[in-house]
């Protein structure tokens, strides 16, 4: 019979990623007690998995690629990648998939720390199975956070249940590059890692069912499949998948067209759900009891709603459990999370402290507005692809008078950064208001002008005064500059 111990804090967070490791840092910092809830690495996905690793995938051929476009940089490049130099940098960036520093920040953050499997069986209380075989019986007097991120979804192809086919942890975790790779989904993982691995030395086949980065404006997409291509990425768009099955050590996909493609791995990059089976919820009155994986609806400061929509969660204890990050269904993204978990973890602590009742105010500390206004999102492939705010179709169905002005990035800046460059620019106007609802650019080295257009979104700058932002020259920056006098200032 494996031991118990019983521990009592302010908040429980279950899941010590990027995410938790900010709520629970926050609430520590205001004054309270936390304790992290982790089964395996502290730092989670984004550290180990995800988006480091993988940027450090995509750097060294952006960098590469870079300096071929470049006169007198172009001639002196001589080599392609060194695949073994790329891994052991990816390998520095995820400290090799050791914790150590992560707990060490921890510890010194003043946050508890327990290894185990964390289960919620009751209003505030969780049963932690230890992964040193003690079973911890922890108590929150304030909250309990989950941040327990996402998960990788599946498509239902025939034949695929079962195989041993690559996640996105598997990609950027791979020690090796295989020699050919087949890819099935079309979003930003899957034609991020596309590109790292084709500009590794694998032979890479994209299958996705509907368009490349189809969330995007498609002329911005354009210039992405395009590099893609140019880094010999057979690219099958529109393209249904069959079935899939695996022989000799290979993997053999049958498309909707009749063609089959043959690789040694796969790669299934079709989409991501909130991590959230498994985790009790539904014992205490919160999702289905159907076995069915929870849905959960939260308000703007990651406080779940109760029973039968009852927001102030009165049936269950009072005010005490929140979704943060990826585990809420709503913003996967590592920034936009840690964004979330900020303005939870002040809205915990200012809740215990009776300073906050009832909704808080937009835009207030405590409200994660920024998730329904002003997401910005980069897609880090060679052209990059960077956005943030509503594109013109969302902000007519969210009611707005909408306009929007495009055009090729043709600038100075652009012309001295690369030769022949090419790249892409919108802004989506609110014309009732004369602000930015959005800004897309697509092109090398566009992702640093992304933070500019999230400030202009954030802060409903008024056109007529950007127009006073100058831009340096000669920098891309110079687009900003273009577009405004293109929309007529």
């Amino acid at each position: 019979m494996s031991a118990k111990i019983e521990r009592e804090f302010d908040v429980i967070v279950i899941g010590a990623g990027a995410v938790g490791e900010n709520v629970a840092d926050r609430v520590v910092r205001g004054g309270l007690t936390a304790v992290l809830v982790e089964a395996e690495l502290v730092g989670g996905e984004c550290s180990y998995w995800a988006c480091m690793p993988s940027k450090a995938l995509l750097r060294p051929g952006t960098a590469l690629h870079g300096a071929q476009t470049v006169p007198g940089a172009e001639e002196a490049v001589t080599r392609t990648l060194d695949s073994e130099a790329v891994l052991k940098r990816r390998d520095y960036f995820t400290a090799n998939w050791q914790d150590d520093g992560q707990a060490k920040w921890v510890e010194e953050a003043g946050i508890g720390l327990i290894r185990g499997r964390g289960r919620i069986t009751g209003p505030r209380a969780v049963e932690v199975t230890g992964l040193d075989g003690v079973t911890y019986v922890v108590s929150a007097r304030q909250a309990v956070v989950l941040a327990t991120g996402s998960a990788p979804t599946a498509p239902p192809v025939p034949g695929l249940d079962g195989l041993q086919y690559w996640t996105t942890r598997e990609a950027t975790s791979a020690r090796t590059v295989p020699h050919s790779l087949a890819v099935l989904g079309g979003g930003v993982a899957g034609t991020e890692l596309a590109q790292a691995f084709a500009r590794l030395g694998s032979a890479v086949t994209l299958v996705a069912r509907g368009e490349l980065l189809s969330m995007y404006p498609a002329e911005a997409a354009k210039l992405v499949l395009a590099g893609l291509r140019a880094d010999g990425v057979d690219v099958r768009l529109n393209t249904g998948t069959e079935r899939i099955s695996q022989n000799d050590g290979s993997f053999t996909v049958d498309l909707a067209d009749g063609d089959s493609i043959r690789a040694e791995k796969l790669l299934v990059a079709t989409g991501r759900r909130a991590a959230l089976a498994g985790l009790g919820v539904e014992s205490v009155g919160f999702g289905p009891t159907d076995g069915k994986a929870p849905s959960l609806r939260t308000d703007s400061t990651g406080l779940v709603a109760g029973p039968a929509g009852n927001q102030d969660q009165s049936q269950n204890g009072g005010q005490w459990l929140y979704l943060v990050g990826d585990a809420a269904g709503q913003v996967m993204l590592t920034h936009q999370g840690k964004y979330s978990a900020r303005a939870t973890g002040d809205a915990i602590v200012a809740r215990a402290k009776g300073e906050l009742k009832g909704t808080p105010a937009p835009w207030s500390r405590f409200a994660q507005t920024a998730n329904e206004h002003a997401v910005p999102n980069v897609v880090f492939t060679d052209p990059e692809l960077a956005s943030v705010g509503r594109s013109v179709s969302q902000a007519g169905k969210d009611g707005y008078n909408v306009s929007s002005v495009e055009l090729p990035i043709n600038v100075s800046g652009s012309s001295l950064h690369s030769e022949h460059y090419e790249g892409w620019a919108q802004l989506v106007v609110d014309e009732d208001r004369k602000v930015l609802l959005g800004a897309t650019f697509a092109g090398p080295g566009v992702a640093e002008l992304l933070h500019a257009a999230t400030i202009a979104v954030v802060g409903q700058v008024p056109l007529d005064r950007l127009w006073h932002a100058v831009p340096s020259y000669p920098t891309i920056s110079e687009v900003w500059l273009r577009l405004l006098e293109k929309y007529g200032l």
